[in-house]
């Protein structure tokens, strides 16, 4: 019986082990394949990761490209410097989702905020950060210095009373030619908000301020030239592609004309001078009085005037510039006395040779304008019409 009974234990024990194996063997592979699925989900995971990231960076990349679109429609629309810089600044502002962004222009005397949406209160502060000591070796080193706060109620180095305004900041100094001309600074309102920003981006939209400014600086040049002549009252040629373009640009087509007083310097040598500036008032006078608001008029160059017929074709102006050079030279201006030996019974009386052309929104007006120049210049000294080219 007990033989018998050890026999039985041993059986018993022989498949409690062999059960205790297969469970083993079971829990094993379950778990091995659970290993298995969770190597290929962190695979999976990091995959996607990477793909994420390379998505990110693409768009990144495209909205830097759309950036750059926008940057160049802003430069070719014919607004003043001002409203550029401030619709530029806007475009990062919104195209990458920055708090604020200020751009500061040395111009010739002092530095200067082109654009910012931060409280002007903090522009004195913003316009002075090239002397602050924490970015003297970004200026020089031409590479951007990037500041963040550790915690609350620390503020960033240059900050003086706003620190509660910004938290993490990039500083971005433009270079022209290799000269130093300004900055670009973006701030945050968190700490380390910038710390996943792709900065090499953004030193291609830096980059693009820059052609920005550069183009921007040499409108500003002709916006700053303006002048109104003394004799004529009306504003100087500069103003055509200020200004006046952004009037004349409203239209698809514009007849362009440009006249010379062919017989100045005649009124000028047999008369005297002053009545040669006589006629250039009474006949600038008179021409303005026609003209709607819509239509430029500009003393181009010496005897040379311009008048732009903004929205008009050349062979429509025809008999309006008829009506002009008729009522022009029907003037009888009374000389100018300027000695006793002048003969006061003649008077001056102006002649006008026309040249007209059309204009097309977008394309070269200084062409158009020199083309007429040159015709007038090389036409015979008597020629007195008007000449559509």
């Amino acid at each position: 019986t007990q033989g018998y009974s050890s026999a039985a234990s041993d059986v018993y024990k022989r498949q409690q082990y062999s059960k205790f194996k297969e469970v083993s063997f079971l829990t094993l592979a379950i778990i091995l394949l659970l290993v298995i699925i969770i190597v290929i989900l962190m695979i999976y995971n990091v995959s996607i990761h990477k793909k994420i990231e390379s998505f990110s960076n693409l768009n990144q990349k495209v909205t830097s490209l759309n950036v750059l679109q926008d940057l160049l429609d802003t430069i070719s629309e014919y607004t003043t410097t001002k409203e550029k810089f401030a619709k530029i600044n806007n475009i990062l502002i919104e195209k990458y989702g920055i708090k604020y962004s200020t751009i500061v222009v040395y111009d010739g005397v002092e530095y200067v905020v082109k654009a910012s949406n931060v409280d002007e209160k903090h522009w004195d502060t913003l316009s002075k950060l090239q002397t602050e000591p924490i970015f003297k070796d970004s200026i020089q080193t031409a590479t951007p210095k990037y500041l963040t706060v550790e915690r609350e109620g620390e503020k960033l180095p240059y900050q003086k009373s706003e620190f509660a305004r910004a938290k993490a900041a990039i500083f971005f100094p433009l270079y022209i030619d290799n000269v130093y001309i300004g900055y670009w600074i973006i701030e945050g309102t968190q700490p380390h908000e910038f710390d996943d920003l792709d900065v090499t981006i953004l030193e291609v939209v830096k980059n693009n301020i820059v052609s920005v400014v550069k183009t921007v600086t040499t409108q500003q040049i002709l916006e700053n030239i303006v002048r109104e002549d003394k004799f004529s009252g009306l504003k100087s040629v500069e103003y055509l592609y200020g200004d006046g373009r952004k009037i004349i640009d409203k239209y698809t087509i514009s007849a362009v004309c440009l006249f010379k007083i062919i017989n100045i310097e005649e009124i000028n040598n047999n008369i005297n001078r002053e009545t040669g500036n006589n006629v250039i008032t009474q006949v600038s006078q008179t021409i303005k009085d026609k003209l709607q608001s819509e239509y430029i008029f500009v003393r181009y160059m010496g005897p040379k005037f311009a008048i732009i017929f903004s929205g008009i074709d050349p062979q429509s102006a025809e008999e309006f510039l008829k009506e002009i050079k008729e009522s022009v030279e029907e003037l009888k201006i009374s000389p100018v006395e300027n000695n006793e030996n002048q003969d006061y019974s003649i008077y001056a009386r102006a002649k006008l040779n026309f040249a007209v052309a059309a204009y097309y929104k977008g394309t070269a007006l200084e062409e158009v304008m020199r083309r007429l120049e040159k015709y007038l210049d090389n036409a015979d000294k008597e020629e007195n019409s008007i000449n559509f080219l």
